[in-house]
């Protein structure tokens, strides 16, 4: 069931690019955008409250992503999409020997979504996720040691080359001030702030990608 939280979003703006942002975290990828009406998929409902919070213009509606984009893509100028990444990635893949972790079916909504997007919806798009531990099953645009599959071509972007360990005290203060996101307001478990901020796109990366699709894009098609 759909919950849709309080927004003060108008949609009856026609000049401004409508977003479907799915999966959206906090929103890391959509900080920067700018002239847009999001409507951001979330189907955690502390993490939709902090997005809504950061962003109380967007339309924030709590539910399936995956599902939502089968039943309202055309609707939409522009889809961005992050699936969850751990049974893809390369980090989680390292830990296998440990008595812990369990063996996982990689999560193929990935690909039916890349797959579904490129045959049917007419904008631009991009599905977003980490390098996995396998050779991926449809060749990926790779940046900012992220895979990029999308339907124009992605140049030179910001980069982060600092090695954080992922969990630490150390990552989680230094996530925030990169991100601009202050976490720490929110009374929730230490746990979901640093799920959000490992989860979190670098709002420049956002920014870049989504100029490409758009405001770059006479520049990108001469190359």
């Amino acid at each position: 069931m759909k919950h849709y939280l309080t927004s003060q979003a108008s949609l009856k703006n026609k000049e401004k690019i409508k977003v479907l942002n799915l999966y959206a975290g906090i929103g890391g990828n959509r900080k920067l955008w700018k002239d847009v009406d999001v409507t951001a998929i979330e189907n955690n409902p502390e993490i939709a409250k902090i997005y809504q919070d950061f962003f109380p213009e967007d339309k924030v509606i709590v539910t399936d992503a995956h599902q939502y984009l089968l039943e309202h893509y055309k609707e939409f100028d522009f889809i961005w999409s992050s699936p969850p990444c751990p049974t893809h990635s390369r980090f989680n893949n390292l830990k296998k020997e440990q008595e812990c972790m369990k063996p996982k079916y990689p999560d193929m909504n990935l690909y039916k979504e890349i797959i579904f997007l490129k045959h049917w919806f007419k904008g631009k798009w991009v599905v977003e996720n980490v390098m996995s531990y396998y050779e991926p099953l449809i060749t990926p645009q790779i940046s900012n040691n992220h895979y990029f599959w999308c339907n124009f071509l992605i140049t030179k972007i910001s980069k982060d080359n600092r090695d954080i360990r992922l969990g630490t005290e150390e990552s989680i203060k230094y996530k925030i001030k990169r991100n601009g996101f202050d976490v720490n307001k929110f009374d929730i478990p230490e746990s979901l702030k640093k799920l959000v901020l490992n989860n979190c796109v670098k709002p420049e990366v956002g920014l870049d990608i989504f100029e490409m699709a758009f405001k770059k894009r006479q520049e990108v098609l001469k190359i």
